[in-house]
C-alpha cells in the first residue's frame, strides 16, 4: 500500500464538499439536491465511478466549476469519491443537508473553504480517501475578545440575529 497527499485545487471563494457514495445515480440525485436547496446556484459536480466503465461522472451549472470537480476527481482517483464545487455565494450551510439527505451518499468528509489535501491510500486494487486536512492548525484558544468578534461577525454576515 502507497499513501499519497492529493491537493484539492479551488479558488479560494468556492468551498468545497468532499464525500463518498455508493452508485452512479449520484450525479443527477445530487445535481436535484443542490438546484432545490438553492435555487440558481452555480456548482460543479465529479463523481468517481468505482464499478464497470470506471468514469468521472459530473454535472452541474457552472462549465468551469465542472471541470475543475473532474480534475479533482481524476487527481484523488479513490473510487465513489464526489467533488462538489460551490460557486462564489454558495455555502455548504446551505446545501449540506440536502448532500446528507442524498440516499447515495455515505459520508461527507469536509464541507470547506479552506485548501484542502486528502489523504488516499492506493493498493492493487485501486485507491480510497482515508481522510483529510481542512485548514490550517489551531494557534490558540478563544478568548473574551474571539468571543465577541465571532459573535459579531455571524451577525454582520446575517447567520444570527
Amino acid at each position: 500500500m502507497e499513501l499519497h497527499l492529493v491537493s484539492i485545487d479551488k479558488p479560494e471563494d468556492v468551498n468545497l464538499v468532499l464525500g463518498q457514495s455508493h452508485f452512479i445515480k449520484t450525479v443527477e440525485d445530487l445535481h436535484e439536491a443542490m438546484v432545490n436547496a438553492v435555487p440558481g446556484i452555480r456548482f460543479g459536480l465529479a463523481f468517481n465511478e468505482a464499478s464497470g466503465a470506471c468514469l468521472v461522472r459530473s454535472s452541474g451549472t457552472d462549465r468551469a466549476l465542472v471541470d475543475l470537480a473532474v480534475k479533482n476527481a481524476l487527481a484523488l482517483g479513490a473510487g465513489h469519491a464526489f467533488v462538489l464545487l460551490l460557486g462564489p455565494g454558495a455555502f455548504p450551510l446551505n446545501v449540506l443537508n440536502a448532500v446528507k439527505a442524498t440516499p447515495e451518499v455515505c459520508r461527507v468528509f469536509c464541507a470547506t473553504a479552506n485548501t484542502v489535501q486528502v489523504i488516499v491510500a492506493q493498493t492493487e486494487q485501486g485507491r480510497g480517501i482515508l481522510g483529510v486536512v481542512d485548514g490550517a492548525t489551531p494557534l490558540g484558544v478563544e478568548d473574551d475578545e474571539g468571543v465577541a468578534w465571532r459573535k459579531g461577525f455571524l451577525r454582520t454576515i446575517g447567520y444570527k440575529l
